[in-house]
Order: C-alpha cells, then structure tokens, then sequence
C-alpha cells in the first residue's frame, strides 16, 4: 500500500486528501467516493506520514504475531466432507457453500466464504485458497492443485485428509514426548530462582561479615543473585522481546528465516526432528503427484511448496533444475546431500524398473519410520542433557556455598 497525496476542488475551494491505497487510480476512484460532489485535480505518491508509519508497522508487527493456522482437526472434518460431495458428483462450488454453512470454525467460515466468492468470479479452488496458504498449510494447497490437475479432487481430498491426520497424529507424539522433559526444565527454573532470591542472600550476608577473599564460583554465585534481585524484571521483559522480535523476524523476513532455518538443522535432536518430519512429508506428496500421473518437473515443484524449512527447500528445488537440464532423478536427489545411499540405490532401481512410486513410497515409510523412533525415545534422548545440567547447578551450588565454608572452617583450626 502506497500513500497518494490527491487534490480536489469542492464547492469552488480547493483542498487535498491523504489517500492509501494500491495504485494511484484506486486512490482517485477512492477520492471521488469519498468527496462526491468535488472534482478531482491530479494524484500523487507521497510518503507516509510519520504517525501514519508507526501505525503501519503495528499493524505489520502485530498482524504477523497475531496471525493463526486453522485447527488442524476443523480443517481434517470440512476436508472430508468436501472429498464425500465430491465424490457424490456434487460440483465443488455447491460443496464448498454447503461445507461453509456447517462448520463452526469462525476462522474457517470467513475462509470458505471468501472461497465461494472467488469461485464465482471465475477463479480455480487452488487460486482462492492460495491467500490462506499459511492457515491451511502447504500440505493443503498442493492436494487441492493435484486433483485439479488430475480432475479426481475426491481422491485428493481423501488423501488430503489421511495427510493430516498423520500429520496432526505426530504433532500429539511430539507434544506428548516433551510433556517430561518441559515440566524437568520448569521446575528446575523455578527452584533455581527461588534458591537465587531466598536462599543465597542468607549466605551472602554472612560472606559479607567475613570480607574474606570469596573464590570463582562463589562470586559466580553472588553475581546472578545480584542480578535477579535488582534486575530480574528487566531481565524477564529482555526475554520477552528478544522472543517476539524473533518470532516477528522468522515471520516477515525471509533473509533472517533462511539464517534461523540453515542453522538449527545442525542443534542436536531439534534438528534432525525438523529433517526428518520435512523429508517425509516431501516423499509421501511426491509419491501421490507422481502415482497420478503428474510430470516430475511439476510434482517436484509441487511437493516442494510443503516444505517449511528454507534449507532443506532450497536443495529439493535444485532437484527440478537438475531434471530439466536433463539429469535423471536418481542423480538429481543425490546432488542434494539429503538422501542416504541406501535410499538413492531403490530410487536408482524404481527408476530404472519401472516401479518409480513403489520405491518413492518405500523411502517416504523409511523417513517416516525415523521420525516416529525419534518422537518415541526423544525422551531417553534428552534425560542425559538434563541430567548433566542439573548435575551442573548441583555442583555451583555446592562449590559456591561450602567452599568459603571449608575456607572459614581452616581459618578457625589454624
């Protein structure tokens, strides 16, 4: 949105309107809307005003916040009930009107209504549901485009509804997983504070009568102490703007996501969580666009889209590229770095024999089977770090208080 500058004459006096708007000849029609017994003169970019700015990047901050996925479960029933009409014959404008008026997501109404409006201005179900691609995922548009592209849109929305439903099987493991590990963490927060704000202050009066030399871990002691009594609500509104700014950044920038997204592919476990679910999600598309029919060139570019992760995005669009130029896929998807050797010799064999979306479907099973063992052990995964770490505030603990302790206790027997 730009801001034009437009001037006007009304009842013989001339006078300007700040307009925003799109293009300069929206801001005249807007302008002849909005002073209908005045003459326009002539339209000009401006710049924004400084309020105005500053209330642009609210919206833009808070908008990118505030901004919300579908409930996965809404979204799997109203998907099946469209894949159910459709398969009945019943046109998908007709389902999508009769899906809007039975679901009671508020946000997935407002969604399918607007569907149904650009449905009727002549627009494809892939187009009007391209502007709510981040509140019904990738996953979602890529399935609506293949049975377009196939003229079988039950079976997509079938399958489309299987997708997630797997999808939303694995987010439950994943919450479910970390359940332990979340509430092992809280609670050594929360001692941790209440050992820092309560417990060493006792200790610290009693250094302080002393004024001996205290050692390394006891000023460690004493200075985050220190630092949570005097700054601890700074420190905890710190933490809460370094969080918003970073989930707004990850949001609206895409340089900063593709930094976040290249480096947390190598944090121990998160990152192989995120390869592993991304992958797998990209093998079972794949396979159902090339089992369709599907040209690999479009099906690459259409499993493509469903992957989050910049990084990993980035080497399976390369893919594509690689094919066009004339590469087979089994080299193309071995250029990446991505696939196991393993895994390339079936893609080789389903290639050379015939079987493509046999093996295609074999590798999607073998990522999904890793994904899932780690979601099921993620907890003896992380018992170590745990363990370690609350062997590590033990230890300051115990070293900051008793050694001036033992250093008093020697002092007294000398």
């Amino acid at each position: 949105m730009t801001y034009f500058e437009v001037n006007f004459i009304q009842q013989g006096k001339r006078g300007t309107e700040l307009i925003k708007a799109v293009s300069r000849r929206e801001a005249i029609l807007i302008a002849k809307a909005k002073i209908p017994n005045g003459t326009v003169l002539k339209a000009y970019e401006v710049s924004a005003p400084l309020e105005n700015r500053i209330e642009d990047m609210k919206e833009t901050f808070f908008g990118a916040m505030s901004k919300k996925k579908i409930k996965t479960e809404s979204l799997i029933s109203a998907i099946r009930q469209l894949a159910v009409m459709t398969n009945a014959g019943i046109s998908i404008h007709d389902s999508i009107r009769e899906v809007t008026k039975s679901t009671v997501d508020k946000d997935l109404k407002a969604i399918f209504e607007q569907v149904d409006e650009d449905l009727n201005a002549g627009k494809s179900f892939t187009e009007a549901m391209m502007p709510y691609k981040y509140q019904v995922g990738d996953v979602t548009i890529a399935m609506i485009e293949l049975g377009e592209n196939t003229g079988n849109m039950s079976e997509s929305l079938t399958k489309l509804a299987e997708v997630l439903e797997e999808m939303m099987e694995n987010a439950k493991k994943l919450k479910s997983a970390m359940r332990y590990p979340i509430t092992v963490i809280v609670a050594i927060a929360i001692a941790f504070t209440i050992l820092m704000m309560y417990v060493v202050p006792k200790f610290k009066e009693i250094f302080e009568k002393l004024g001996a030399d205290l050692p390394a871990p006891t000023k460690l002691l004493l200075f985050l102490e220190h630092s949570l009594n005097t700054y601890g609500h700074f420190i905890l509104l710190g933490l809460i703007a370094i969080i918003s700014f970073h989930k707004y950044q990850y949001k609206t920038n895409d340089n900063y996501k593709r930094k976040v997204d290249k480096h947390i592919l190598k944090v121990y476990l998160i990152g192989n969580v995120i390869f592993f679910a991304s992958m797998s999600r990209f093998m079972l598309i794949f396979t159902e666009l090339v089992r369709a029919g599907i040209p690999i060139a479009e099906a690459l570019d259409t499993a493509v889209i469903t992957i989050d992760n910049e990084e990993i995005k980035d080497k399976l669009a390369s893919v594509k590229l690689s094919v066009e130029r004339g590469a087979n896929l089994t080299e193309a998807f071995e250029d990446t770095g991505l696939f196991e050797g393993m895994l390339i010799q079936m893609i080789k064999a389903g290639e050379s024999g015939g079987a493509l979306d046999k093996m295609l479907e074999k590798v999607s099973e073998y990522y999904a089977n890793r994904f899932n063992d780690i979601i099921e052990n993620l907890s003896a995964y992380i018992e170590p770090i745990l363990i370690g770490f609350i062997a590590g505030m033990v230890l300051m603990l115990a070293l900051g208080i008793f050694l001036p302790m033992w250093d008093m206790a020697s002092a007294v027997k000398n």
